[in-house]
């Protein structure tokens, strides 16, 4: 989308592989490996042994496994894969030991898709744009982020209000806080790394997490995805601002006529397409029931975050779901390659119809891209977007759960 933003009419959108090596071998590489040693300063494990045998209070001698962990961390967190090599996640005390290891793995969740809006901002020769892009993911992720901890605090149920607060799920050391910021950043990020179990979740903070993957996961959105799937919604709602004052709607100077909405609407549908289908059918056809660790709202709520977090390229999951099925296997094997694949191949056709055409100055009609009101557009695009598409689903998942 960027180098069709600023192409200059020759058709050309750049090199994957060139893209691709550089990426991996000037950002990435470099990056995980101080990352790696930063880590292993916190605490985190680097050790190529298999395990260290202890002895506990009781006298029973146990193995404790051993891995190069700060390494896998590393990288899995910068490349947004999820995860981990110790069965536990970034749950398990030998990945993520201390709060400020947490706070590190977090950022280290963020860096490269934040970072993307200002290379955005430089492909096309506007930093602005890129400024306002930024707002609208900290926008979203701070609004997502103030809900889930809200929820988590406030939770239904005597035993959690005597607890002060649903602290079933969480591991003591990261408490509240440190998970809700967690969970905030792993399901707006595409990273299937956890630090808490989010079928513990409470009915509004697990449909929190679910909401920021049904966004399309643009707060800030995964290495790359992220911003593409934010781009796509800005052309949005450029659209919407056309058609609202009556004008062909044009954005960075590139005009968007009906070959450029049809990409767009195509990137922005097939995801819920698989979600919605996909978790209707589960529910539909028998034996779903027991795949399900529990019934009612909260089964519904474990179906549709396993349709999406595979539709979404996420990978997180609530644990309560058994999905060993042959229909939960092939059908989010293929919610999984079409859910991703079909948009990317639409943005891609929809940066070379930009990247062919000649670049028109502004004028007097033209929106401007590059300030507050156009920030505050392209956010409510994406949470109207989203709404109107998944407000039934989740009202008879997480919603209904939060308000039983």
């Amino acid at each position: 989308m960027a180098h069709g933003q600023g192409a200059q009419e020759d058709g050309r959108i750049g090199n994957f592989w060139v893209d691709l090596v550089r990426g991996v071998t000037r950002i990435l590489l470099p990056m995980a490996a101080v990352a790696a040693v930063v880590l292993v300063a916190t605490g985190v494990v680097q050790s190529l042994r298999a395990g260290v045998d202890v002895t506990t209070v009781d006298g029973s001698s146990h193995t404790l496994a051993l891995a190069p962990a700060a390494s896998q961390e590393a990288v899995k967190e910068l490349g947004t894969n999820g995860g981990g090599i110790l069965n536990a996640n970034s749950a398990h005390p030998f990945e993520n030991p201390s709060p400020l290891s947490n706070l590190l793995e977090i950022f280290l969740l963020l860096v490269v898709p934040v970072a993307l809006t200002r290379t955005f901002g430089v492909l096309t020769g506007r930093v602005r744009q890129g400024a306002v892009l930024l707002s609208v993911m900290a926008g979203l992720w701070a609004l997502f982020l103030a809900a889930t901890w809200l929820a988590e605090l406030h939770p239904n149920g005597p035993a959690a209000l005597a607890a002060g607060g649903a602290t079933e799920g969480k591991e003591v050391r990261f408490g509240i806080p440190g998970s809700a910021l967690f969970v905030v950043s792993t399901t707006g990020t595409s990273t299937g790394a956890v630090n808490a179990a989010h079928d513990s979740l409470t009915g509004a903070g697990g449909g929190v997490a679910l909401l920021n993957m049904l966004l399309g996961e643009v707060a800030p959105g995964g290495v790359g995805s992220g911003l593409y799937g934010l781009l796509v919604l800005a052309v949005i709602a450029v659209f919407l601002a056309g058609l609202m004052v009556g004008r062909t709607p044009e954005y960075l100077g590139k005009k968007l006529g009906r070959r450029e909405i049809t990409y767009a609407a195509v990137s922005i549908l097939v995801m819920p397409a698989f979600v919605l289908i996909g978790a209707g059918l589960a529910i539909a056809l028998p034996g779903t029931a027991d795949a399900l660790g529990n019934s009612g709202a909260h089964g519904f709520s474990e179906v549709l975050y396993a349709w999406a977090s595979a539709a979404n390229n996420n990978g997180s999951a609530f644990g309560g779901l058994t999905a060993t099925g042959d229909l939960f296997q092939i059908g989010l094997a293929l919610a999984m390659l079409f859910g991703r694949f079909v948009p990317m191949l639409a943005v891609l056709a929809l940066a070379g119809s930009l990247a062919r055409q000649r670049r028109v100055p502004a004028g007097a009609g033209t929106l401007p891209t590059d300030g507050p009101l156009f920030a505050g557009l392209v956010g409510g695009t994406v949470l109207l977007v989203s709404a109107l598409t998944f407000f039934p689903a989740l009202a008879l998942g997480p919603i209904a759960e939060a308000l039983s």
